[in-house]
């Protein structure tokens, strides 16, 4: 079942899903369905799963050299995507980035999915590797997350890299891309941001899920900016609680978000670790109910490894 078709088919309603990632190379599956264990109960209708490209490191040798190397330090999306699917019954969402795959590589990747029934996928650029200063898209693939949108939505009408291939199997990809409510840091205005994003939809995007946020004014203002754009699709804010002091810092730095000042203040004001994670519950769970009274479609949910604090969060809103 496609994502969209959860949000048409049940107007009104306020779903709740999540963001997982996959295990560290050389870890299982078990704490992944540990966490999911306990957030089954609140029905999500669907999971994402991360994606994230190789990294390189660099050995240093008796003679002196360095030889360098590439990981993958969490492999296995495709994998955990058919592993949820088969285990808890929920519509899987794995995400598909630019960096580090070719065109190729893209179309095979999305015909392993199709053959797993997977409807669903998130086109992500995706973020530079950590010794880049900029994000440098490999050579045979995509720069932006348009370019993927549209190899996607290609395959959906049967077209494939192969010019030989005349009448290609059509697959059925509901397509998924990212909004930024505080724009894009790369973005030099909000207007460019909202034009790049009403491009991606124009190119086959079919619905919009929001980088994480800490003020729901900013979201509010998002879709009110997007509509007037033309963006008509649902538009999911993505939410993630604020656990711990140095996240203050560490969150703005790497996801290039504000934090309210009143949030920063109560955190301040804490004493000990567990009353920097009480105010972070509390702060989420208000932005939820408020985010539920205005009939979002969905609230996602970047859980982090968190399943506990996500549980709270939505016993206190459902």
């Amino acid at each position: 079942m496609k994502v969209t078709d959860f949000f048409t088919q049940n107007p009104g309603k306020t779903h709740m899903s999540f963001e997982i990632l996959p295990p560290l190379k050389g870890g299982s599956m078990s704490d992944i369905f540990k966490m999911l264990d306990l957030l089954m109960e609140f029905k999500p209708p669907f999971i994402d799963v991360t994606y994230h490209r190789e990294e390189f490191v660099y050995t240093k040798h008796e003679s002196g050299y360095y030889e360098k190397t590439a990981i993958r330090k969490r492999p296995g999306t495709v994998g955990i995507c058919a592993a949820i699917m088969h285990k808890y019954g929920v519509e899987a969402v794995p995400h598909l980035i630019c960096g580090g795959f070719t065109k190729e590589d893209t179309e095979n990747a999305l015909i392993d999915l199709n053959f797993l029934d997977i409807k669903n996928v998130l086109a992500l650029r995706g973020d530079a590797m950590t010794f880049e200063e900029k994000f440098n898209f490999t050579p045979g693939g995509h720069a932006y997350a348009i370019d993927l949108v549209k190899q996607i939505n290609d395959m959906n009408m049967g077209k494939y890299l192969d010019a030989n291939i005349e009448k290609g199997n059509k697959t059925d990809f509901c397509i998924g891309v990212a909004g930024y409510p505080e724009k894009h840091f790369e973005a030099p205005n909000m207007d460019n941001d909202l034009l790049h994003t009403a491009e991606k939809i124009k190119a086959g995007g079919d619905y919009i899920v929001t980088q994480m946020y800490f003020d729901n004014q900013k979201f509010f203002e998002y879709v009110k900016n997007c509509r007037a754009t033309g963006i008509k699709v649902p538009i999911v804010p993505g939410i993630k609680p604020l656990t711990k002091r140095y996240q203050l810092a560490a969150l703005p730095r790497k996801f290039f978000v504000n934090m309210p000042d009143e949030l920063v203040r109560e955190v301040n004001k804490a004493q000990t670790d567990a009353g920097v994670l009480e105010i972070g519950i509390e702060w989420t769970i208000q932005q939820c109910k408020e985010l539920i009274k205005e009939g979002v479609p969905c609230i996602h949910f970047y859980t982090m490894g968190d399943g506990k604090t996500i549980s709270r969060i939505l016993k206190a809103i459902i």
